[in-house]
């Protein structure tokens, strides 16, 4: 990776799938009935490739899977979706990180899930939010994707506390990440083949703050 500069990317990732709560992906498990819909996004809030800064960018990818995502035996089809003000610099940068050329996590995710297809790659406006309180997280891509998950709460969490995962033996943004779990409040994609609506399904929130080559 000698041509791979130093990069560091800090940020809110969540995703809206068609799961039961919790997510098994999570607990190092197959998917609850054998394949997942899934959306997948990452929102940079601080991120540099090099020289290159990557804030405020985000990278979304939609597809279906079967199979344990932690064992290497998963199979799956995706989409991909990166914000359009992205210049070339930046969109390659992102596509060779979230590949997992630039070594770091994505790697390790890369290294799991070799038998997978990217369908392709777009770039289009995308709004994302994540609540300051962890309140809801969201992403739309107009007449694409429609994702938004809230905190599970019940009769005996505590208000404005939500509960959340420490150490979890699959999370998905690496290892000493905190997930928060949730529902869907909205999860509709009708792009890259894909269509489907999984409201009041899975949903969870993890900050992530990677690096590579390293």
């Amino acid at each position: 990776m000698a041509e791979v500069p130093q990069w560091h990317l800090k940020g809110d990732w969540f995703d809206v799938c068609s799961c039961r709560i919790p997510c098994p992906c999570t607990f190092a498990q197959p998917p609850s009935d054998g394949f997942c819909d899934g959306v997948w996004v990452c929102h940079i809030r601080d991120g540099q490739y090099g020289d290159l800064r990557l804030d405020d960018l985000t990278f979304l990818r939609v597809g279906h899977f079967e199979g344990n995502l932690w064992t290497g035996d998963a199979r799956g089809t995706a989409g991909v979706f990166v914000s359009e003000q992205a210049d070339e610099r930046q969109r390659n940068a992102l596509r060779t990180i979230f590949s997992g050329q630039a070594g770091g996590f994505p790697e390790v995710l890369a290294t799991l899930f070799p038998n997978r297809t990217i369908l392709g790659i777009e770039f289009v406006p995308i709004q994302f939010e994540v609540a300051d309180d962890l309140a809801y997280w969201r992403v739309e891509i107009p007449g694409k994707v429609a994702g938004r998950g809230e905190p599970l709460t019940g009769p005996t969490n505590t208000p404005g506390k939500w509960p959340q995962l420490f150490n979890a033996p699959g999370a998905e943004m690496g290892p000493d990440t905190v997930s928060t779990w949730g529902s869907a409040t909205a999860n509709r994609v009708d792009a890259y083949g894909f269509t489907w609506e999984w409201v009041g399904k899975s949903s969870k929130h993890m900050p992530f703050d990677w690096a590579g080559p390293d």
